[in-house]
């Protein structure tokens, strides 16, 4: 069907369907409507769009883009973060899904490797335009083609598990175009950058006829050559090439010895003819020839290759789309990373006012990013900025968590569902806009996909735009006063925010007159509460601060002012209204006292006589209260964790008793046998020397021989004897039957002292107390005081009562206050036990040091020196006299025989 008979059909229909006058009348009224309304819904956006770039500049965007580009591994993803064109979510959907792949990279074991990715799109754009690739060009594209297929490997090499399915499904869609670099593959030789002979018939038959070509022309004039230096034309053979033609050099004199030759060129002197034979016209004119086929056989190859990228242009940008958001998925972990940020979670909507008690933004110990990242720079130099050139290897870097610093100061922001409008007043240079800043910037990160440098789990509404008034909006090209500039900004915001926008002002109503100002703010602010998501504003209008009272969609916040040190702390107090602290700033800059004084007297005259100490007073109350309150909650969790390090180090130690009590058993076994084996071999040598001198004694000695034998077997035999006081302990042990109310040693707590609460019974069994615990234990497990102990009973009864108080965390707090070196509870534990039993004087004394010097200030270490002759005991002791890190120590007592315990500074 040609085109004539489509515009026939057309004017047909068009003919068939004609409506009446009345109608079209009708329609051109809808079609005028429906165009003005599109049109006006179309310049809204764009002026939406216009707005939100500004907003964007205003809270430093493109400076966070920057930063996140020190991260990108290819040189599309640094252009990208450079220029702040990061995708960022047009719908909550989007943003979740960005910041899934982000999580997902967060938790890839190692980083993916991206050489060979380059940023092909001018190739490809040229293609389109009609040119002809370069061999480099093209090779170019066959690299970035085979780098993108290795990327969706490393993927799938990583795990099947669902965590990573964000970053594998971004590349399942793609098209990798492996025939297309193939056909590439096949036609060129990238390693050398030349087209090899396979690529088409015919240029392998032009290449092969040419190389015959050559060979014959090369042997003809070779030998020409050779004749001419024999004849004495040269000094040596020489063939050459001059207008693309191979020739010989002549001298001008011989030049005979060439006739019928054609001068090609001659040398600067006119001394040397290049002179191309008779005989080498024709196999030249044909290596002209084939050359000239050749390169045009070379042109169609690289025209067909070209063609085919071109037809390939959307599957190859799509690619690249998709290279480009892997990259800057793992840019995003690795920022996370570096910052010690912390994954943001997306508030739900559709949240009733009735739910106030519930918060839309929670956000705890948020960090500026720009600020912070001074901070860690400080820090550390890990990270330098990235060159722009990437595409000739993997820039890929291990970032590891860094400890923040104390600046910037961490801020909560808390806002309740229901809250349409936050008031924050305080200080200048208090941290107001740099708090707004923060919150402006964190909602712009979770749309890209973003970590923030916060703690715990913030979370954030999804906001579709981000509007701000931020600083002086003066402009004298459009003849703008700083107040007509911010209104005029104002107004713009007004007309393009939606019901799930974010509205940030700087300073609203400022820069007119106050009374008029604060009721244009007021407006502005009752306007707000119903068109937006959320309208966060600065002021030092305290009537905007009483909003609060007469709707609960308002809240108040105030930066803090510490009237000690005349400074701010940069924190927020939710719910609070502060005051400007103008004069305490103006004071504390140096101002003249004299104008400080004046300005009070006209404050007191302003102002209610005593409205302002009041609120004084009572700011500073709250304050010091909120100190103290924060001081004991830090000394409760100190506390807190000092006793569960020593719940879990008695833990770990009793958890496996069974398994160290058999593995004693083997090792006493083994050391039983192994004596036993050492008897033996010397019962066996005595009995051996004693056969070899049998036979060489004559009978009256043999008596004396078999005496001699026996008291050496005899003194083996006592020496490996236990003692007759360790034999009677076993006995007496085993013999022992506590009384009841008498204190024994019982095993299974640790040899720790219990109270025997009933005799023993026909199962052989003994109920004993512990503390406040009554458990029955086998009468093997227990084993009574020795005499000596007893006199101890009193001053081991002070030393609980003494632990048990300490458990009490009013009367700890109170002790840690009034004195000056708390030890806290003195518990043994592996960790801080240094056993001298079996070393000698000079080797005790040396691990003795090295274990005093390893403790921590304010701690106890527990020195096992045993009984035996005393001589380690009084090297310990005296070394512990002499040391000048122990405060004091206390030697062996019922708890603890042949162990003193030492306190270290």
């Amino acid at each position: 069907m040609n085109l004539f008979n489509c515009k026939c059909k057309f004017n047909n229909f068009l003919t068939i369907h004609h409506p009446p006058p009345h109608s079209s009348l009708c329609n051109r009224r809808t079609t005028r409507f429906s165009v003005r309304f599109s049109s006006e819904s179309t310049h809204r956006i764009k002026h939406a769009e216009s707005l939100q770039s500004e907003t964007l500049k205003l809270l430093e965007w493109p400076a966070v883009c920057q930063q996140l580009s020190a991260f990108t591994s290819t040189s599309m993803g640094y252009a990208a973060a450079q220029s702040a064109r990061i995708p960022v979510g047009k719908t909550r959907e989007e943003s979740s899904r960005l910041l899934s792949q982000t999580s997902a990279a967060v938790a890839v074991p190692r980083p993916l490797d991206f050489t060979g990715i380059e940023d092909i799109s001018p190739i490809v754009d040229a293609s389109v335009a009609g040119g002809i690739l370069s061999i480099r060009e093209l090779c170019s594209v066959k690299r970035t083609l085979a780098a993108a297929r290795f990327l969706l490997q490393q993927l799938e090499e990583i795990d099947f598990s669902e965590r990573y399915s964000p970053l594998k499904e971004i590349l399942h869609s793609c098209d990798f175009l492996v025939e297309l670099e193939q056909k590439i593959e096949f036609c060129i030789d990238c390693s050398f950058s030349v087209i090899l002979d396979r690529a088409s018939e015919d240029l392998e038959i032009i290449r092969s006829e040419r190389k015959r070509n050559m060979d014959n022309l090369e042997s003809l004039l070779k030998q020409l050559s050779t004749q001419v230096f024999q004849g004495g034309g040269f000094d040596r053979p020489l063939v050459t090439k001059r207008r693309s033609r191979l020739c010989v050099a002549v001298r001008a004199s011989h030049r005979s010895l060439l006739p019928n030759s054609v001068i090609l060129d001659t040398s600067s002197s006119g001394s040397t003819y290049f002179m191309e034979p008779k005989e080498a016209v024709e196999l030249n004119n044909m290596e002209v020839k084939l050359s000239s086929s050749e390169r045009v056989e070379e042109q169609t190859i690289l025209s067909l290759l070209t063609s085919e990228i071109a037809e390939s242009n959307m599957k190859i940008k799509h690619l690249l789309d998709k290279i480009l958001e892997i990259d800057l998925a793992f840019a995003r972990a690795a920022h996370a990373q570096w910052m010690g940020a912390a994954c943001p979670a997306l508030s739900p909507r559709n949240c009733n006012i009735s739910q106030s008690e519930h918060l839309s933004i929670n956000v705890e110990g948020i960090q500026h990013p720009l600020l912070l990242e001074s901070s860690l720079r400080n820090l550390s130099t890990d990270v330098s900025p990235r060159s722009p050139d990437l595409d000739q290897g993997n820039d890929v870097m291990n970032f590891e968590t860094k400890s923040h610093a104390h600046f910037p100061v961490p801020i909560d922001i808390k806002i309740g569902h229901g809250t349409k409008v936050v008031v924050i007043s305080g200080p200048n240079t208090g941290g107001k806009t740099a708090s707004m800043k923060t919150l402006g910037l964190a909602s712009m990160m979770l749309k890209a996909g973003m970590y923030l440098p916060a703690q715990n789990k913030p979370q954030l509404p999804w906001f579709d735009l981000i509007l701000a008034d931020i600083g002086d909006q003066q402009s004298l090209e459009q003849s703008l006063s700083t107040f007509s500039g911010h209104i005029s900004r104002l107004r713009e915001i007004l007309e393009v925010a939606s019901r799930e926008s974010l509205v940030l002002i700087d300073e609203i109503g400022s820069g007119t007159d106050p009374s008029e100002g604060v009721a244009l703010s007021e407006s502005v602010l009752q306007y707000l509460k119903d068109r937006v998501n959320l309208a966060v504003v600065t002021t030092h209008y305290a009537d905007l601060t009483r909003l609060k009272e007469k709707d609960n969609r308002f809240e108040t916040a105030a930066t803090e002012f510490s009237l000690e040190t005349l400074q701010p702390t940069y924190r927020i107090l939710w719910g609070s209204m502060g005051e400007s602290n103008a004069l305490n700033i103006a004071k504390s800059m140096g101002f003249d006292e004299r104008i400080i004084e004046r300005a009070v007297l006209w404050v007191n005259k302003l102002r209610p006589d005593k409205q302002q100490e009041q609120k004084g007073l009572l700011y500073r109350s709250l304050i010091e209260e909120r100190n103290r309150l924060e001081s004991q909650a830090m000394e409760a969790a100190s506390l807190h964790s000092d006793i569960m390090n020593i719940y879990n180090e008695i833990n770990n130690e009793t958890q496996d008793l069974d398994g160290r009590e058999a593995a004693l058993i083997a090792k006493e076994t083994h050391e039983i046998q192994q004596e036993v084996r050492t008897v033996k071999n010397e019962i066996q040598t005595i009995v051996q020397r004693f056969e070899s001198q049998l036979g060489n004694v004559s009978a009256d000695e043999i008596n004396t021989l078999v005496k001699k034998a026996e008291a050496a077997i005899a003194s083996i035999v006592e020496a490996h004897q236990p003692s007759k006081d360790s034999l009677v302990r076993e006995i007496g042990q085993s013999l022992y039957t506590p009384q009841v109310g008498e204190q024994v040693y019982v095993k299974a707590f640790g040899n720790k002292l219990a109270t025997v609460v009933e005799e023993p019974g026909n199962d052989d069994t003994i109920l004993v107390q512990y503390g406040k615990i009554r458990v029955r234990v086998g009468r093997s497990s227990i084993r009574p005081i020795p005499p000596d102990a007893s006199s101890s009973a009193a001053n081991l009864k002070t030393q609980v009562q003494q632990i048990r108080s300490l458990r009490d965390l009013g009367s700890l707090s109170e002790a840690t206050k009034n004195e000056q070196d708390s030890y806290g509870p003195v518990l043994q534990t592996s960790k801080n036990t240094v056993d001298l039993r079996g070393l000698r004087v000079e080797d005790a004394s040396h691990q003795l040091n090295i274990a005093i010097d390893s403790r921590a200030p304010n701690s106890v270490i527990f020195v096992i020196h045993g009984m035996g002759t005393g001589v380690v005991k009084e090297s310990a002791l005296k070394l512990l006299r002499d040391h000048p890190r122990v405060v004091k120590f206390e030697q062996e007592s019922p708890m603890n025989y042949g162990c003193t315990v030492a306190y270290i500074k």
